[in-house]
């Protein structure tokens, strides 16, 4: 694997490891896809650091199961807003 590859990779997996946030909002920061940072810490990750796609791995899976109450709490606060508009 390429060296820029490799040091994009770790980027993102250290990203979400200190700051446990979603892969888009790690995408967004760090300037690239969201698909391609998920297939940077979901396919190459392993390859290269077994160890540290293990811990982003279990971030990554609580993110997703609270991925229900964040767009809950999204859609609440939108509605909220506009009824104060009106």
């Amino acid at each position: 694997m390429k060296d820029y590859l490799v040091e994009r990779v770790l980027l993102a997996a250290g990203h979400i490891k200190e700051t446990h946030q979603t892969i888009r909002q790690t995408a967004q920061k760090l300037g690239y896809s969201k698909s391609t940072i998920h297939n940077d810490v979901s396919y190459r990750l392993p390859k290269i650091d077994m160890s540290l796609y293990e811990e982003t791995k279990k971030i990554l899976d609580e993110n997703f199961a609270e991925k229900h109450i964040r767009g809950g709490e999204s859609t609440k606060k939108k509605y909220i807003e506009k009824e104060k508009e009106n």
